[in-house]
């Protein structure tokens, strides 16, 4: 039986991935853009999942502005808090699955190794703070839901690390990268094609099921941004590629601060899932070679 979802979410990465994907599942996806319903009106949004009954509920929208959020702190925990909430409410009052995308930025980074989906949590800005109210909003709510918490995530197309790095090196300006600050970057679409594996799994799925719950995806390998950055000038350009120099934390001052490390551990992915991600570097070879088909 063909899959219903609702997405909220039509112009993030995740969104635009999920839905060139959608087509290649048993799915029929429908996708709501702002204009169809903003989050900052969370009652509005738990309307959409009343009336439309989906089988799946995907939140690919949210409030990702980090250093804004540190100044718009009422729009980020409406957006990022309370309409998860609400919509994990309706979930539960329908009998829906919701799948809602949090972030590597609940972790403060100081924890020296990979975290699993139970260590301790302590953000470190408003951002990484509104979504840890989200997953506890919609874990509080909705007993068949899964947090999916994710980091760098990266795509050719949207707003992104790869595409900015690229964009500043063709101004020819001399370059400095962040080195002391280390992740793993997540393509959109290897995250868009797991969600879309396990949408099944998800809609059928029984409370207690361990597929609900907190569970970490990220493309494996770890990565400084000044390394991420070296790694797309090569693929990118080749012998071209501009020499980047390092800076560190202290010295590229932001208003939101940012975790050192907060690499996610991805062994629950693997247990529960039967997922091991591919590198992060193979995964940027596909989308250098989609910015230059484009």
């Amino acid at each position: 039986m063909t899959l219903k979802i609702l997405q909220f979410g039509t112009t993030g990465q995740l969104a635009v991935e999920l839905l060139r994907q959608a087509p290649d599942h048993d799915v029929v996806l429908t996708a709501l853009s702002r204009a169809d319903v903003d989050l900052a009106d969370p009652a509005a949004a738990a309307l959409k999942v009343a009336d439309a009954r989906p089988d799946l509920v995907v939140i690919a929208a949210a409030y990702t502005a980090v250093d804004l959020a540190e100044t718009e702190r009422d729009l980020a925990r409406t957006v990022n808090t309370l309409a998860p909430g609400a919509i994990a409410e309706a979930c539960a009052a329908t009998g829906t699955a919701l799948l809602n995308i949090s972030t590597d930025y609940v972790f403060d980074g100081a924890g020296g190794a990979p975290y699993a989906e139970d260590a301790a949590t302590h953000p470190l800005n408003v951002y990484g703070a509104t979504k840890l109210e989200g997953e506890r909003a919609v874990t509080a709510a909705c007993p068949r839901s899964l947090n999916i918490r994710t980091s760098w995530v990266v795509s050719a197309h949207g707003k992104n690390f790869v595409k900015t790095m690229l964009r500043v090196a063709a101004a020819g300006n001399p370059l400095k990268v962040v080195d002391d600050q280390v992740g793993r970057p997540t393509s959109a679409a290897d995250l868009a094609g797991f969600i879309l594996s396990q949408a099944g799994r998800l809609a059928a799925a029984k409370v207690g099921d361990p597929a609900f719950g907190t569970v970490h995806f990220a493309n494996a390998g770890e990565v400084s941004w000044r390394g991420f950055a070296q790694a797309i000038f090569a693929e990118a350009l080749g012998d071209q590629a501009p020499d980047v120099g390092a800076t560190t934390t202290a010295d590229y001052v932001t208003p939101a601060q940012r975790p050192l490390r907060a690499t996610m551990d991805l062994g629950k992915l693997r247990q529960v899932f039967g997922v091991t991600p591919r590198p992060w570097r193979a995964a940027l070879k596909d989308i250098v070679a989609e910015l230059k088909a484009q």
